[in-house]
């Protein structure tokens, strides 16, 4: 997992509308870089709603935010689209960034174990560099801790 004051590894997705989205490309930007375990899950719904809900915050301080799953682009889409999401998702069907950002790991439910994505936050800096991390985010309390990590950012 990125330590913070390292470079944000670098990566090329597609988004919900299947458009390359190149992390150069967000440079001289704040983002604030979700991975979530799946599409339409319980927490990972809480999380979204909560983040569009929340976008006045977020653009307020100077955000952008996107979100990775491991999901396909089709279900992506699906997910954006039915939620009015107003924020970008990205594809990571092959789950190659959820490994660079370290993750993607073994996971267990209900005594079952399988590899998937864990909830984790990365705030990176308009440099690439990363300046945050919430290495097991919650659903309820996300957006709270990721709002006073950005006005701690700001003040700082």
């Amino acid at each position: 997992m990125p330590a913070v004051g390292t470079p944000a590894p670098g990566f090329e997705l597609p988004n919900q509308d299947g458009e390359t989205v190149l992390s150069a490309d967000l440079r001289g930007r704040l983002i604030v870089l979700y991975f979530y375990p799946k599409v339409d899950t319980p927490g990972c719904t809480t999380q979204a709603c909560s983040i569009r809900d929340r976008g006045d915050e977020y653009a307020a301080a100077g955000a952008t935010v996107l979100g990775i799953s491991p999901d396909p682009v089709a279900k992506v889409k699906r997910f954006h689209d039915r939620k009015d999401l107003n924020f970008t998702l990205l594809a990571d069907a092959d789950h190659g960034v959820s490994e660079r950002y370290g993750v993607w790991g073994e996971k267990s439910m209900y005594g079952k174990k399988y590899m998937g994505a864990q909830r984790a936050t990365f705030i990176i800096d308009p440099d690439g560099t990363v300046v945050h991390v919430i290495p097991k985010a919650s659903p309820k309390t996300h957006d709270d801790e990721v709002l006073a990590a950005l006005t701690d950012l700001a003040a700082a």
